[in-house]
């Protein structure tokens, strides 16, 4: 799992997100709509994703 990496990208607002979830957003380099990152998979990466699963996009790399 090292090697494989995940395009995330934002696809709904944080404005009326929890703060903690905002934070989350924030974290991950994400800070418009329509931003995408690529981030490690790994457990600390799926771990965010599930908290803001809502509000995000995934692919696999």
């Amino acid at each position: 799992m090292a090697d494989k990496n995940l395009k995330i990208t934002l696809v709904k607002s944080v404005i009326g997100a929890v703060p903690k979830n905002r934070a989350t957003v924030e974290s991950m380099g994400l800070t418009k709509i329509g931003k995408s990152v690529i981030l490690p998979d790994n457990g600390a990466t799926r771990g965010q994703i599930r908290q803001i699963s809502h509000l995000i996009k995934v692919e696999e790399v």
